[in-house]
């Protein structure tokens, strides 16, 4: 007997649309829904429970539309997953892999019992005779529950979790998010939500609070289910488990939910490979010098091995754990604190093991230049803009654009991300479209931190811009497009989409100088000795020179920019400075020099 053919339906259709999709007629379909009870006419609704009844009465099978999207992108979010260390592995085969314990992190709102939560977890799973002997913070810990080690890290926020994987460190394996049943779902809440689903970290859910009076966990599970995180007793994929931090209630639940995700996660290591992991924290201690915080993610470090961490490098001359015990070496997922580099590295920074200190040295000083050269070319880490998209998905770069919508109102938000949806679907190149967050509001710090850490860019139809967002922007590389008409913001993202989208360019001046008297120096010409009067000179600017106020020359670089004796790569408003033009060897006092540099304009 042959299978009954599956269809596709949606969560709701007319009664004509249902025809169409069984290739039947709508008096037939009709008839089948009046035979139910059902009186509908060819135009109105069903929703998709009344469809599967008559659909299986047909003789087909019914299969949810949103179901099997939900499905596929769970399945997509499983295979980042599994890629997501690949820095932590690469070189490692499949076959030296085996499973590591879990690295957990607490989101959620300031208010809600993130540190009470992980003071609970930790007095209650951490092994017996450590937990009262720790004598130091280091940021991370482990603990116990069913003879099997999870370690969380104790810097609870989205801002951390986030600022780690815009180093290049995932951050955590598994992330709890936390909210109160007194209090329900807050804004931050939505903000750790989003930012946890950006990394594709599996999430389970402490609703805490559970022994106050005017608790309301079937709230609080609501509000989530509107942010489609459906609860698993209500059919859905997360896990929600009451606590209640101050009683311990809950507590083992919930480990016993976190080892459950973590089993479905395949998250290996190999023990015996090369030692890489993530910095948790730093800093410097007056009598032990540098103090840093490192989660092994893979390999086992040792004492006396050489590290290189960023730009800090050193071998390790101790080592404790979270407890503070002095240990010789420290496996996969194992937090650690170590003694011996030249430096705090900064935190989510990936390190590893290097054959010696001195070829740590090497590669350290290596990134430091690297760094000082793109700081002087004003040049930065490569990032996604809306322009090149096409060709870094040509490169392999870029599988996606991942986009954050800002709008005015929420009556903007559903009909932009449907025409969005279409241009990602009709796009024959195969680029998706992946909306991180959409919302009404400004566009914020909290907005440019989440497209850094994700290669995001930012789209906002008729709002502004913070000043310290776009203060953020600048630094970070993360691109800001703004719009007014919402045919251009279409039309611009299907044009990137094709490849067919060019950059506009506008030259903007950043800052003049007032020429006092000229200087000749040997070797090297004549020299303005100028004061900036507004804004500021740049090594790496375009220059023109006026005089009376015509262009004498235009478009020259900077070939000399000194302050006193020394080389600087800029000089702000209300200093002075010895300023040398590429080519210009006159220079006559009261000439103005305008400094610009040229950027990329909406």
């Amino acid at each position: 007997m042959a299978e009954a053919k599956a269809i596709l339906v949606p969560d709701y259709l007319t009664v004509r649309e249902l025809a169409e999709l069984i290739e039947s007629s709508p008096i037939d379909v009709m008839k089948k829904l009046i035979s139910n009870g059902i009186m509908a006419s060819i135009n109105q609704q069903i929703d998709y429970d009344t469809a599967a009844i008559i659909i299986e009465e047909m003789g087909f099978t019914a299969q949810s539309a949103s179901a099997a999207a939900a499905a596929e992108e769970e399945a997509e979010r499983q295979e980042q997953r599994e890629q997501k260390w690949n820095v932590m592995y690469e070189g490692e085969s499949e076959e030296t892999l085996s499973e590591r314990p879990p690295i957990v992190t607490i989101l959620g709102h300031v208010d809600h019992g993130k540190t009470t939560l992980l003071d609970t977890i930790r007095k209650t799973a951490v092994a017996e005779g450590e937990a009262g002997g720790i004598t130091q913070h280091i940021g991370a810990y482990q603990a116990i529950h069913d003879k099997r080690s999870l370690t969380f890290l104790d810097t609870p926020g989205h801002e951390a979790f986030t600022a780690m994987r815009a180093r290049g460190a995932q951050g955590a394996d598994i992330a709890i998010l936390v909210v109160a049943a007194d209090d329900g779902v807050m804004p931050t809440t939505r903000e750790a939500l989003d930012h946890a689903r950006a990394a594709n970290v599996p999430l389970v859910v402490a609703i805490t609070k559970v022994d106050k009076r005017n608790s309301n966990p079937d709230m609080v599970k609501q509000q989530l289910a509107e942010l489609e995180l459906i609860p698993d007793d209500w059919d859905g994929n997360t896990m929600m488990i009451p606590v209640d931090s101050l009683s311990g209630l809950g507590i083992e639940d919930l480990l016993e939910a976190l080892l459950l995700v973590a089993d479905d996660n395949e998250i290996v290591a190999n023990a015996e490979g090369i030692v890489r992991g993530s910095v948790v924290e730093a800093q410097i201690d007056k009598s032990r010098g540098t103090v840093a915080t490192l989660v092994v993610m893979n390999g086992t470090l040792r004492r006396g091995d050489a590290i290189i961490a960023g730009t800090a490098y050193g071998k390790i001359k101790a080592m404790f754990d979270s407890a503070g015990k002095q240990i010789k070496e420290a496996g996969p997922s194992m937090p650690v604190s170590v003694l011996g580099l030249n430096e705090p590295p900064a935190p989510g920074v990936v390190f590893e093991s290097v054959e010696s200190d001195k070829a740590a040295r090497v590669i350290a000083e290596d990134r430091k230049q690297a760094a000082k050269e793109r700081e002087m070319s004003g040049s930065s880490e490569a990032a996604v803009t809306l322009e090149d998209l096409f060709k870094q998905f040509q490169s392999g770069n870029a599988k996606e654009l991942a986009m954050i919508l800002k709008t005015d109102v929420q009556g903007s938000i559903q009909p932009i991300t449907d025409e969005l949806q279409q241009i990602s679907e009709r796009n024959e190149e195969g680029i998706g479209i992946r909306i991180l967050r959409q919302e009404v509001g400004r566009i914020t710090e909290s907005d440019v931190m989440l497209a850094s850490a994700s290669d995001a860019i930012i789209v906002g139809f008729n709002v502004g811009v913070d000043n310290a967002a776009k203060a953020s922007a600048d630094v970070q590389g993360v691109e800001v497009r703004q719009y007014k008409i919402i045919y251009k913001l279409f039309e611009d993202i299907e044009m990137a989409l094709h490849g067919m989208l060019e950059p506009k360019y506008e030259n903007k001046v950043i800052g003049t100088a007032e020429v006092r008297q000229t200087f000749k120096i040997p070797r090297i010409g004549v020299i303005a000795g100028s004061m900036i009067r507004d804004g500021e000179a740049r090594r790496n600017a375009k220059a023109r020179l006026i005089r009376n106020r015509k262009v004498i020359v235009d478009g020259v670089g900077v070939s000399s920019l000194k302050r006193f004796q020394d080389d600087v790569r800029e000089v702000r408003s209300g200093f002075e400075c010895g300023i040398g033009l590429e080519g210009v060897n006159s220079y006559e006092e009261g000439d103005i020099i305008e400094f610009y540099v040229r950027e990329r304009v909406n």
